[in-house]
């Protein structure tokens, strides 16, 4: 089976058709920059591009980089304020005149890599973390996901973590990728001491750059960069789509 899987970022906007059974994008991805503002119209034209770009008839999967309970988005922290209270499920099935499924951006990135990715077969408590403009985050128990964590906004230094440790931080204060592992490294010890995870996945873009900061990295947990990088959200969000 497939599904059309799009994943909203605070820089991008990026959607193709998924290989449900193996977790693979059968098409290019296409990846439209995320407008500025971020309103709810401006956004809904672009998954509704999206879609029509792929000539898309069957069910889709789109993230959002926020809290989001059936279908409505709680919270927006990289993207404009007025989503807060917005019916996105509704709002992007009018864009793309079919059935739509809305959940969090990391949310459907965990999902993608505890079904086909890192996390697989894993049990116990399994955390993934995607660092990009924000710090995402998706928490599982037992292959159950608990939804909407958010611990990017955890306080860190009397900050949102992703303030000081998410892959837009690192560009924004020119930060080396040593001193990036640092903030990383005391971000990811604060996380570990709350949830005592058996494995933590790091994904987002800088996944494609693990090399560079995970082994400055020191932790108790495990750490591995996520399978399918910066395709998690989409295969996720496709895989979303598909269950329901």
């Amino acid at each position: 089976m497939e599904a059309l899987g799009i994943d909203i970022g605070g820089s991008g906007i990026k959607g193709a058709p998924v290989d449900i059974a193996k977790g693979e994008l059968t098409q290019d991805r296409l990846r439209i920059p995320t407008p500025v503002p971020a309103t709810p119209k401006a956004v809904a034209a672009v998954v509704g591009q999206i879609a029509e770009h792929f000539s898309w008839k069957g069910p889709v999967g789109v993230t959002f980089p926020g809290v989001v309970t059936d279908g409505v988005t709680r919270s927006a922290a990289n993207v404009d304020q007025s989503w807060i209270g917005e019916d996105a499920r509704a709002l992007f099935a009018k864009a793309t005149g079919l059935p739509v499924t809305v959940l969090n951006d990391a949310d459907a990135a965990g999902t993608a890599e505890m079904e086909v990715g890192a996390g697989r077969g894993k049990g116990g408590v399994v955390l993934m973390l995607t660092f990009g403009t924000g710090i995402g985050s998706a928490l599982f128990v037992d292959g159950h996901l608990v939804p909407n964590t958010e611990l990017g906004h955890l306080e860190i230094r009397g900050k949102d973590a992703e303030k000081r440790a998410s892959d837009h931080a690192r560009e924004e204060h020119d930060l080396s990728w040593n001193q990036w592992a640092g903030r990383v490294e005391e971000y990811l010890q604060h996380v570990e001491a709350l949830f005592s995870p058996s494995l933590i996945i790091i994904g987002g873009g800088v996944s494609k750059k693990s090399e560079k900061f995970l082994p400055k990295v020191e932790v108790r947990t495990p750490l591995v960069p996520a399978t399918l990088q910066n395709e998690a959200g989409i295969v996720g969000a496709a895989m979303a789509a598909a269950a329901a």
